[in-house]
């Protein structure tokens, strides 16, 4: 891989992963743009992980915070996180503002993705929910999970990127607007038709069930379970399907579903189609939330958790559904009285959604201002 072409910042020797350390690196220079050196210092570290370590950062130079990822780079082969970052402009989805590479005293070689900071992360605010023995109000888990498959909507259809690790940890919320992200692609792939991926991809208590099966030629729709886990987890305060091993999960989640049939079994993965598995029946979905849940948000989760993989509803099928009319309401607010963040600004990710669904999805209010310009539904 030839690293001078691909990045426009020079390889930076000495920086190995410490709070308190600058490190400077030269941004710009393309186009006629004149080049500029940017100071980072790391102020504490706010992830780790087998893929390195994210510190929150601060540029010297402007006092804006930032969040830098640092990775241990193969220098055999390019880094696909940072191919789709640069993919990628979405208000719900983590955007990438630079990237530069950095060496350590072992001639270890790091890239370092410098990334927008967003402050808290879902599985924190879940846990503070959780620790006041209270439930996250609904006007919240309408608002975080409409932008989850928003941001999915958008990674799906754009750049046809699978996710494949969607879970609390990797959703950012500031905690001001309210505003989500997805982060973390660190596991993501374009995934092609007919081209085999590894089936052990995605935390447990989200993973799909034909990953469990061990399928490879699987689909987004596997995203599409883990935010259905994540909607479930909002609204019950703990996890849906929390199996302590592979088995155990698949037991958890038949617990809830009950044993898939033969046909749901060829669709997650057709080698298991002659396995045995003890009968089971389904547990009622209004059975597995407390008795005063909303029946759209029941019918949301049951839509979205399906065993066949092509049954669950696409993400912008789920930011439609009934459950998120709330939001909707010309007159919607935060709890605090603050404005709702901005819901309908959709991108690409309308183009090919049929009339029908893109009426659903953009309220009388908004389409009246006639400043968005929509893409043309299908067969228009």
């Amino acid at each position: 891989m030839d690293f001078d072409k691909e990045m426009s910042s020079a390889i930076i020797e000495g920086n190995d992963a410490v709070t308190g350390q600058i490190i400077c690196t030269t941004i710009g220079g393309k186009n006629g743009e004149p080049k500029r050196t940017v100071s980072y210092m790391a102020e504490r570290v706010v992830g780790t992980g087998s893929f390195g370590i994210v510190f929150q950062s601060k540029c010297l130079e402007t006092g804006e915070t930032v969040a830098i990822k640092k990775v241990l780079q193969d220098r055999r082969y390019k880094n696909r996180e940072l191919q789709l970052m640069r993919l990628m402009d979405h208000p719900n989805v983590i955007s990438l503002k630079h990237c530069f590479f950095s060496t350590t005293s072992k001639d270890e070689l790091f890239l370092n993705l410098v990334m927008e900071y967003v402050p808290e992360t879902m599985y924190r605010v879940l846990k503070h929910y959780s620790s006041m023995n209270q439930r996250m109000p609904l006007i919240y888990i309408q608002l975080y999970t409409y932008q989850i498959f928003r941001g999915l909507a958008y990674i799906h259809s754009v750049p046809g990127v699978c996710h494949r690790d969607v879970k609390p940890q990797n959703l950012l919320v500031d905690p001001l607007t309210h505003q989500v992200k997805l982060c973390d692609f660190g596991s993501a792939k374009v995934l092609v038709k007919g081209e085999a991926n590894i089936s052990y991809i995605c935390s447990r208590y989200y993973r799909a069930p034909e990953l469990i099966f061990g399928a490879t030629e699987y689909t987004t729709s596997i995203d599409i379970w883990s935010a259905g886990c994540v909607l479930a987890e909002l609204l019950l305060g703990q996890p849906l399907f929390p199996g302590e091993n592979a088995v155990d999960q698949l037991v958890e989640i038949i617990k809830v579903l009950g044993t898939p049939t033969r046909e749901e079994i060829r669709c997650m993965n057709p080698n298991y189609t002659d396995f045995r598995f003890p009968q089971i029946k389904a547990y009622p979905w209004h059975k597995v939330f407390h008795k005063r849940m909303p029946p759209e948000a029941i019918d949301l989760a049951s839509r979205l958790l399906q065993y066949s993989p092509s049954l669950r509803c696409t993400a912008l099928e789920a930011c439609a559904h009934p459950f998120f009319d709330e939001l909707r309401e010309p007159n919607s607010r935060l709890p605090n009285g603050r404005l709702l963040p901005p819901l309908f600004n959709f991108k690409q990710e309308l183009a090919g959604a049929s009339s029908e669904l893109i009426n659903r999805l953009i309220p009388e209010h908004i389409r009246r201002q006639a400043s968005l310009s929509l893409p043309h539904p299908a067969g228009t």
